[in-house]
């Protein structure tokens, strides 16, 4: 006799709950979003304009604001081209090799998140600082990095690290070496292979993480304030020079500066949600050939 249950009878669908707990829990989500998101963003725009389109534009052309402009435009730069180049040799040795220190490489990228970026700020101090442990050859070779460009670049470098690493791995994982390994056989070099058969199939990821990347090294602000000296028209980026119109009593400057971080802030968000439906329908495309 045949003993099999019917677990369906035991599962009750996310339909069936009570219309006054789908209302309560859907209400709980819109006045979160509404208190912790929205009404944050309308302050900003708000105080922004609070004054005019006059004091606004002053306050974004003002060269100080135009050099932390510039300075955060020049960081992104050059932090995102080498955390791409970083993330996808990482991740094709982790998902495509076997070797001793895997685990140890694994972690290492996984650094940035565990530690704070004030504290990563201060261990390039004690590393490149004036009393720092590399200190005697920067200044033979007249090399500033700490108070400057470079330190500033660094310590974006590092805290952005993992993530294009991080979207790139499993994906390269959970697609294996199969097509890599035909392509090898039809004869096509390392480069072919990577170009025409590696590189489509992780696109998407490898653009989302670019995109995360890029806003994490526009919006830092803990380990850049920690190196960077805080010179207003030299080492400034624009949180940080946020932050020193706003300790200043420039309320309307400050909000001003923020607006622009916010709309890049809102770019971002639209390119992400742009690639994940473009990700969503060539998988619909998949499973229809399928």
């Amino acid at each position: 006799m045949s003993a099999v249950l019917d677990w369906s009878r035991y599962s009750s669908p996310v339909t069936q709950d009570p219309l006054w707990v789908r209302r309560l829990l859907s209400g709980m989500v819109v006045l979160f979003l509404m208190l912790f998101l929205v009404l944050p963003l309308i302050f900003i725009g708000v105080q922004a304009f609070g004054k005019g389109i006059h004091v606004y534009w002053s306050a974004l052309s003002n060269p100080d604001s135009l050099a932390a402009i510039r300075l955060t435009l020049l960081t992104a730069l050059l932090v995102v081209p080498v955390n791409l180049v970083f993330g996808v040799c990482a991740a094709w040795a982790i998902a495509r090799k076997e070797f001793r220190g895997k685990n140890l490489l694994i972690t290492l990228i996984d650094l940035p998140f565990a530690v704070s970026p004030v504290i990563s700020g201060l261990i390039f101090v004690l590393l490149f600082g004036a009393q720092g442990w590399l200190a005697t050859w920067l200044n033979d070779w007249q090399i500033k990095i700490i108070f400057a460009v470079p330190g500033i670049v660094l310590a974006t470098l590092f805290v952005t690290l993992p993530f294009v690493a991080k979207e790139l791995i499993p994906i390269m994982q959970a697609r294996g070496r199969q097509e890599e390994e035909a392509a090898r056989v039809l004869g096509a070099s390392g480069w072919q292979t990577f170009w025409h058969v590696t590189l489509p199939g992780i696109r998407w990821g490898l653009l989302y993480g670019v995109i995360l990347c890029n806003a994490r090294a526009m919006g830092e602000f803990g380990a850049v304030s920690v190196v960077s000296g805080h010179i207003r028209g030299l080492t400034n980026t624009m949180p940080l020079h946020v932050e020193t119109l706003y300790n200043e009593y420039q309320g309307a400057a400050a909000f001003a500066v923020a607006s622009l971080l916010v709309a890049l802030a809102l770019v971002t968000l639209v390119c992400k949600v742009w690639m994940e439906r473009q990700q969503g329908e060539v998988k619909v495309e998949k499973q229809g050939k399928e």
